[in-house]
C-alpha cells in the first residue's frame, strides 16, 4: 500500500481527498500547513505528497523545499494559482505535477499513479535492451539499475522525474528524442503541449551535471525538436 501525505488546509477538500484515496487503497496522512507537513513527512516518509501551496503558516514552497533536502518521493502541487510563474517556480523548486483548482479527481488520481510508476519497482529503463548497467561521461557517472548519479565523487540527488528524462536520454545514446515522446513517457499523453516542463527540467538537470549548464555537453537541445544525450 502506498502512502500519501496531504498537505491542505481546506476541511472540505481534505476529506474529499481522503475518501477518494482510502477507496483506492492508499494510505493517507493529513496536514492543514506546512509545519505539521513537514513533521508527518518526516515520521512517516510518505511515497508521494499533495502539496497546497497557500498554507495559513507558510508558502508551500518553502515546504517544498524543505521536502527536497531529504526525500526524493514526487510531489504533486495542488492550488488555485493559476499563472505560469507559479507553476514554473513550483517545478523549479522540485514539484514532479502541477493541477489547478478545481481539479477533476479521476484527473489527479491518474496523475499520482503516474507519479507513483516513476518511483516504483516495476519502473524499468525506457526502452533500453543492451545498454551498459553504468554509463560514464567525463563529468558523470549514471547506474541504471541502482538508479544512482555520481559527480566528482558525490551522489547527486535527482527527483523522480529528474531521474525518468535523464534515463530516458541515456537510453537512446546519440538519437534525438521528441518533445513529444519526452513529455508523453513521463507526465502522459495530455501533457504533449506543455514544453516548458522539459525546458524547467532540463535546465535542472543541466545544472546538477554539467560543468558549464549554459553550454552543455551531455544534455543537448535540438531546438524545436527535442533532445539528445552524449557521452
Amino acid at each position: 500500500m502506498s502512502r500519501v501525505l496531504v498537505v491542505e488546509d481546506d476541511p472540505q477538500l481534505v476529506r474529499a481527498l481522503v475518501i477518494n484515496l482510502q477507496a483506492r487503497q492508499y494510505g493517507v496522512d493529513a496536514a492543514p500547513d506546512g509545519t505539521s507537513a513537514l513533521r508527518l513527512a518526516a515520521e512517516h516518509r510518505p511515497d508521494a505528497v499533495l502539496l497546497d501551496l497557500g498554507l495559513p503558516d507558510m508558502d508551500g514552497l518553502d515546504v517544498l523545499k524543505g521536502l527536497r533536502t531529504w526525500t526524493g518521493a514526487p510531489v504533486l502541487v495542488i492550488s488555485a494559482r493559476r499563472g505560469s510563474p507559479e507553476k514554473i517556480a513550483a517545478l523549479e523548486a522540485g514539484a514532479d505535477d502541477y493541477l489547478t483548482k478545481p481539479f477533476s479527481m479521476d484527473e489527479l488520481i491518474a496523475r499520482l499513479r503516474a507519479a507513483l510508476r516513476r518511483t516504483g519497482p516495476t519502473s524499468g529503463t525506457f526502452g533500453c535492451r543492451q545498454e551498459p548497467a553504468v554509463v560514464e561521461t567525463g563529468e558523470f557517472t549514471v547506474d541504471l539499475l541502482a538508479k544512482r548519479v555520481r559527480r566528482a565523487g558525490r551522489d547527486v540527488r535527482l527527483t523522480p522525474t529528474e531521474w525518468q528524462l535523464l534515463e530516458i536520454l541515456i537510453c537512446n545514446p546519440g538519437r534525438l528524442v521528441s518533445q513529444r515522446r519526452l513529455l508523453g513517457d513521463v507526465w502522459g499523453p495530455g501533457h504533449s503541449k506543455n514544453s516548458n516542463y522539459l525546458r524547467v527540467y532540463m535546465a535542472q538537470l543541466r545544472r546538477k551535471l554539467e560543468p558549464d549548464p549554459a553550454h552543455p555537453r551531455h544534455l543537448i537541445t535540438e531546438p524545436g525538436m527535442g533532445y539528445r544525450f552524449e557521452a
